[in-house]
């Protein structure tokens, strides 16, 4: 079971996820402000973070920027803001999924069990699956089982967002993935602005040394999707 640390201020609305999660059989901590969180994730491991947006001591957008600069524990984020703009913005800043409040406790779990999933912590993770095997396309090796990618021998620095996306379109080389496969695969969302793939594609082409103008590995087929094909040496 997971490790959770539910960073929430609402007492009432703390009590019923941490009765729920323990419940569940997962380890829970509790905090109820943004610098509480940071501490916790800075000292002690966690497999998710599920965080408040509306904190008394710093709005949980900026603590989510905070977060991701120390640690790539998966965050779901929980708000009371629909807004769609909003809920891109916080995607594209790291978050790995969303729930607006309010939300019912196997809501919860089904989005807390895909998280895990994408992260390589939760049921049906285990080692031996095909799923763990190091992929290899021309010069890149991607291991999931060990979430580390190389390029022509050389580490590559990935967010886990940035890792989930490239994984992805690696285990399909050659074929168009349409954007709305990504958004529901790696992203988990069923909707979403195309500037949420469109970014975490900037970087990634950055860090394997490639261009939108002048790709290597990363293919985009306007109004198609995204292919990653090795490039023909």
């Amino acid at each position: 079971m997971a490790r959770v640390l539910v960073v929430e201020d609402d007492q009432f609305v703390r009590s019923a996820l941490i009765r729920h999660l323990t419940e569940a059989s997962h380890t829970v901590r509790s905090v109820g402000t943004a610098l509480e969180a940071l501490r916790e994730v800075a000292h002690l491991g966690f497999d998710v973070v599920i965080l408040d947006l509306g904190l008394p001591d710093l709005d949980g957008a900026e603590a989510l920027k905070m977060l991701r600069g120390i640690t790539q524990v998966p965050v779901i984020i929980a708000t009371a803001r629909d807004d769609e703009a909003e809920i891109v913005r916080l995607l594209n800043d790291g978050a790995d999924d969303y729930l607006v409040k309010p939300f019912s406790v196997e809501h919860l779990s089904a989005r807390m069990a895909a998280v895990l999933r994408r992260a390589g912590t939760g049921a049906g993770t285990g080692a031996g699956t095909g799923a763990d095997r190091a992929i290899r396309a021309g010069g890149l090796v991607i291991d999931p089982l060990r979430r580390q990618a190389e390029l022509d021998g050389r580490a590559l620095d990935l967010t886990r967002r940035e890792f989930d996306l490239l994984a992805f379109l690696a285990q399909r080389p050659g074929v168009v993935v349409p954007r709305r496969e990504l958004l529901a695969e790696v992203w988990q969302q069923s909707y979403g602005d195309d500037q949420t793939i469109d970014v975490h594609l900037s970087w990634l082409r950055r860090k394997l040394g490639e261009t939108a103008a002048n790709p290597r590995y990363l293919h985009t087929l306007r109004g198609v999707g995204v292919k990653l094909e090795p490039p023909r040496e």
